[in-house]
């Protein structure tokens, strides 16, 4: 098969970058490993992470698209409450974590609507599921990529954007990447060890959904339970099955509370992260479906997500080891572990333990065996890049009053705290405060493979400053520039590294960009 832009990956940078060269009218094959597109926002099951402004600027226009057309597949279809379809910011789930908590298949809904005016007209094509096998290399050039699916297909394109979840592309076509921990010697970063530590890499996870209704659900004590339940990491208060665990951003002992359906007002809640983290009760921390947002009894229960300290698979990386599919394995079966325990062993606030009315929602996730189809993974293998973002670009105990490094290559916007999970080398959280920062395009240039563009989060960060660029939005707007920046360099014949290296042509694609609705530079505000 041939397309102007072959995408391998259809999470939202894979998606993203998609519609980002459909607008312009390239051909575009689009592949994704599972049966939704979406990546973490859908089957992976993790609700947005997002900025404080996130309502009034610092993502692109196609990603405000995308969260409007979330809230008006809401008002269209779902049995809303008069109040809660008039809220002009609706969160159905009202969840803490984000001003927009939702089902997944509703995003799915929304992008699949987002993309089938170019599916109809022939422009593009999406291949599921597939994944890369091989690629086929000219010197410096990325010929052609090997797909495996229901067939054995080899694609060929102008322009081949890796939007996969952990950089697959990267090895397959020999692109130098890094992984894990760089030195402090290569990054200057004050939380960067002494020395690489390429296996160190952050937690993966396999989200899962429950509600609560009365009687007694309780499922089969699963496989590894009795490992998990007495599992206790080195820097961990106490078993890892717990409510006791370290404060991300101060590592105290912190107690986090669940109670499950509250008897809350879900239209009160306003998630902002600069005023607090929102999990002190876990269960509105990432709820997705807030009961008294619907009609009466169109919802028995809320529906929330677990995507908490406790399911975090530390264990051994996925990347780059013999066997990945046997850490994914351990890591669903960690999860699992962790529902029984909530079932059965969880302190209660009433001095009980256990809360056998939950129940797994696998129709809610698509998960066949209850939970998430994909893992969430937070970390990528990242190519070596024109330029490398550093701590040191973005940290406000570093940047201060300042704000972060202002780029001339800028191509994007995003706000996060560098949040970086326990990791396989046995690290506990790194949690600090970020200015609101740029992309630079000099991150999205491997330095040298000609036609490969990441997509996602296998851009030029490390793995400090991979915590703020990460999140939801931040990895759309990445995909969207790669779509853009290979229809620009097909329209003008040059090479990308061009692109950034000629003032005129960064010009005029910056101009480009800002004509796509994508925010090149932060109004003046303050980080957190």
């Amino acid at each position: 098969m041939r397309c102007d832009v072959l995408v391998v990956g259809g999470g939202l940078g894979g998606v993203a970058a998609a519609l980002g060269a459909l607008r312009m009218g390239r051909s575009v094959i689009l592949t994704e490993e599972f049966d939704w597109l979406g990546g973490q926002l859908t089957s992976q099951a993790v609700p947005p992470d997002e900025h404080s402004w996130v309502e009034q600027f610092g993502v692109t226009a196609s990603y405000r698209a995308l969260r409007d057309g979330i809230r008006d597949y809401y008002r269209r279809f779902y049995p809303l409450t008069a109040r809660a379809a008039r809220a002009p910011h609706l969160n159905p789930g009202a969840g803490w974590v984000s001003p927009l908590c939702h089902e997944p298949r509703v995003a799915v809904a929304v992008i699949e609507a987002m993309l089938a005016p170019y599916r109809g007209s022939g422009a593009l094509t999406v291949l599921q599921p597939y994944r890369p096998v091989a690629a086929e290399m000219d010197g410096d050039r990325v010929r052609a990529v090997h797909l495996t699916g229901p067939d054995d297909i080899w694609v060929s394109a102008p322009y081949v954007l890796d939007a996969t979840e952990t950089g697959d592309l990267l090895p397959l076509t020999g692109t130098e990447y890094v992984t894990g921990f760089e030195s402090r010697a290569e990054t200057g970063e004050p939380s960067s060890p002494d020395a690489a530590q390429p296996g160190n890499m952050q937690a993966v996870s396999v989200c899962f959904a429950v509600d609560h209704l009365d009687g007694d659900r309780t499922i089969d004590k699963p496989p590894g339970y009795d490992f998990w339940r007495s599992y206790t990491p080195e820097f961990w208060p106490g078993p890892l099955l717990s409510w006791r665990t370290p404060n991300p951003r101060t590592l105290e002992v912190a107690e986090r509370g669940f109670t499950p359906n509250p008897d809350d007002d879900p239209l009160t809640v306003r998630a902002d992260q600069r005023v607090s983290p929102g999990d002190g009760n876990l269960w509105t921390f990432r709820r997705i479906a807030a009961r008294r947002q619907f009609t009466d009894g169109a919802y028995l229960s809320d529906i929330t997500i677990v995507n908490w300290p406790m399911i975090d698979y530390f264990e051994s990386p996925v990347i780059d080891v013999p066997d990945p599919a046997a850490g994914f394995r351990r890591a669903r079966e960690l999860s699992m572990a962790v529902f029984y325990w909530l079932q059965t062993e969880a302190p209660r606030p009433d001095g009980g333990t256990g809360f056998p009315g939950l129940r797994l929602r696998g129709d809610v996730t698509g998960g066949a065996d209850g939970l998430a189809q994909a893992p969430y993974i937070r970390e990528s293998r990242r190519i070596r890049a024109e330029y490398t973002v550093v701590e040191q670009d973005l940290s406000l105990a570093v940047r201060g009053e300042k704000g972060a490094v202002r780029y001339p290559d800028a191509v994007g916007v995003g706000m996060y705290r560098i949040d970086l999970h326990p990791s396989t080398g046995g690290d506990t959280y790194i949690d600090v405060a970020a200015c609101p920062f740029e992309i630079p395009l000099g991150a999205l240039l491997p330095r040298r493979v000609t036609n490969l563009l990441p997509a996602g989060k296998n851009i030029g960060t490390t793995h400090i400053t991979n915590g703020s660029y990460r999140l939801h939005p931040v990895e759309w707007n990445v995909g969207e520039v790669a779509g853009l920046l290979a229809d620009f360099c097909l329209s003008r014949g040059v090479p990308p590294r061009a692109v950034r290296d000629t003032p005129g042509l960064l010009a005029e694609f910056q101009d480009r960009l800002t004509g796509n609705g994508v925010e090149l530079h932060w109004p003046d505000i303050a980080g957190y």
